[in-house]
């Protein structure tokens, strides 16, 4: 029997959804995508959910895409489901936090866009590491572009470089740093403030905070799961990340 990627509990009012996927640093496996999807639909349903609380197990939160699936050719549907994802984690009626305490990559960082409340850790760093893979971040983009100032976006895509989680907030892409040993009080307490919301405010809210990035990703995202599908099974792709992984 295969073991679950991803886990989740329920309490006060708040769902943690963990993932907990660390042979491969909780990459975008077929298989951890399903079941975080799966459990953010089960909190949907869930009456007594208010908040759902993304978090990882391990030291790192998302390394990005499953490149060792990629290089076998089992993840075609990855950026489609990717997608999904995003608009899943958006459109979702209650308000989703992601607790970083460890590094995030390439297409971990679509779930970090789509979230409403990211607060990281100030050991956190970031990378979107496609560019240097000859791919481009195609799926995630519908996300993180519009939290983004354009100059920084073209920062980050183009330059593939790690940046920290000071930087992350100064330019949108989290909602705010704090120190390492701060990071659970602060998570506790944006949590103790979310549950206080009734369950029809906190939906429609955020179906205002919402309804630009949802219109991008219904306009765009199957052009932009097709555009980085043909990216991995590009040969120039394929060779980088055999490099990658043989390296590693």
């Amino acid at each position: 029997m295969t073991s679950s990627l991803v886990h989740s509990s329920v309490a006060g009012g708040v769902v943690t959804v963990t993932l907990d996927s660390p042979h491969n640093r909780n990459a975008l496996s077929r298989q951890l995508m399903a079941e975080f999807s799966s459990r953010l639909a089960a909190a949907e349903q869930d009456p007594e959910v208010r908040v759902v609380l993304v978090r990882s197990s391990g030291r790192v939160f998302c390394a990005g895409a499953d490149l060792a699936e990629a290089r076998q050719g089992l993840s075609s549907d990855g950026p489609r489901e990717i997608v999904r994802l995003q608009r899943q984690i958006a459109t979702l009626p209650k308000p989703v936090v992601v607790e970083l305490a460890g590094p995030v990559r390439a297409g971990g960082l679509g779930l970090v866009g789509a979230a409403d409340i990211v607060i990281a850790a100030d050991s956190v760093t970031f990378a979107l590491t496609e560019v240097r893979l000859g791919l481009a971040p195609s799926a995630i983009s519908l996300s993180l572009l519009p939290r983004l100032a354009p100059r920084a976006a073209a920062d980050i895509f183009l330059s593939g470089r790690t940046f920290g989680a000071a930087e992350a907030a100064a330019i949108g892409l989290v909602t705010r740093c704090v120190p390492d040993d701060e990071l659970a009080a602060a998570v506790a307490e944006a949590l103790t403030e979310l549950v206080k919301g009734s369950p029809q405010g906190l939906a429609e809210t955020k179906r205002l905070l919402t309804s630009d990035l949802v219109s991008r990703i219904d306009r765009d995202g199957e052009q932009a799961a097709q555009r980085s599908a043909a990216l991995f099974a590009s040969p120039e792709a394929q060779r980088a990340m055999r490099a990658f992984l043989e390296r590693r």
